[in-house]
């Protein structure tokens, strides 16, 4: 390979890599900023619980001792419940998303090991594999 080839492929792959970098950097502060809004959410409508998975529990609201009150009061706690499962989980692959960038393997599928498309990352910072993965994961593919 002469001389100038090699020098434009290591230039190439030096701003390759920067641009990888820079990227991570952007998707981990996405992802910090996700995480505190799903801590916030969380704590708004639940106790902090230190023996539940991810630290929150579900409040079961008193709105008083009649009939209707406490059919309302069903109601609501079911509904809270199920959004805390869905916080829950989100906040779980964030943390996950978070430790992968701290071990220098963000973008990379669980499964395939290829790379995740950047335009996936940036659709779902928190995503662990790659578009083709998760339709055969689904059975889609």
């Amino acid at each position: 390979m002469p001389l100038v080839a090699l020098f434009v492929f290591l230039i190439g792959a030096i701003l390759r890599w920067r641009m990888d970098q820079d990227f991570i950097k952007e998707m981990g502060q996405a992802l910090l900023d996700t995480k505190q809004k799903l801590e916030k959410d969380l704590k708004g409508l639940s106790r902090h619980d230190v023996r539940s998975k991810q630290g929150f529990d579900a409040e079961f609201p008193d709105y008083g001792d009649k009939e209707d009150e406490n059919a309302a009061e069903v109601a609501t706690f079911t509904d809270n419940l199920a959004l805390e499962h869905t916080l829950e989980g989100t906040l779980e692959d964030v943390n996950a998303a978070l430790s992968r960038i701290a071990k220098g393997t963000y973008g990379q599928c669980r499964y395939c090991g290829k790379e995740i498309d950047q335009r996936r990352l940036r659709a779902r910072p928190e995503s662990s594999s790659c578009v083709n993965c998760k339709k055969k994961k689904l059975g889609q593919a």
